[in-house]
């Protein structure tokens, strides 16, 4: 199930409120996806249809995860930012037994319909679902997409528009948990996933 662009705001916005009412951790385990039962059945087709979505991720400092989830394993979506500033998209991978799931959302600045970019300014956030641990970089300075091209799915023309969304990248500053004084250095990046665009009624 995808998360429309509205319904993921509200989810950050709860997500952050909820972080600043529990009491602080001392210390994190190397990763908290580490020990947890298997995951509960996957979605129909996973995050595309033509089975070529894809997350890959390397994070260090408070956490140690190496990130690789393969279509079948991810929920995925995107669309426009917002403010129209570029776009946003968003992974999910498994949900496993105890509700505890990776997101990672990745608002790339300057991208636009149909558009490929290079070194494109990115605001990344890592929730663990389930943990009320969150990390962002509230802002664009601290991420860069230096890579980036989308390739069109299904019909041409309508006044729906999808597209898969390929990308690369990388972050030269540490994030920051909303909680804590934790940050995590997430030293490469690249994902496949959707974006749709609507025109306005």
């Amino acid at each position: 199930m995808s998360i429309p662009g509205t319904a993921l705001i509200t989810l950050l916005a709860a997500l952050a409120v909820s972080l600043t009412a529990v009491p602080q951790t001392p210390t994190a385990p190397s990763s908290p996806l580490s020990g947890l039962s298997a995951p509960g059945p996957k979605n129909t087709h996973g995050c595309l249809a033509s089975g070529n979505g894809y997350l890959r991720a390397r994070i260090r400092g408070a956490l140690t995860l190496d990130v690789s989830l393969q279509n079948a394993e991810l929920e995925c979506d995107g669309g426009p930012r917002p403010d129209g500033s570029g776009i946003r998209v968003s992974f999910a991978g498994p949900e496993r037994s105890d509700g505890r799931r990776l997101r990672m959302v990745f608002g790339v600045a300057k991208a636009t319909e149909g558009t490929t970019g290079h070194e494109l300014p990115t605001n990344l956030t890592v929730i663990f679902e389930g943990e009320q641990r969150m990390f962002a970089t509230r802002g664009d300075d601290k991420c860069t997409v230096d890579e980036f091209r989308q390739e069109r799915l299904g019909a041409l023309g309508g006044p729906i528009r999808t597209y898969r969304v390929i990308a690369r990248g990388f972050c030269i500053t540490p994030v920051k948990a909303l909680n804590s004084e934790q940050t995590i250095l997430v030293n490469s990046f690249d994902f496949a996933g959707n974006v749709t665009f609507e025109d306005a009624p």
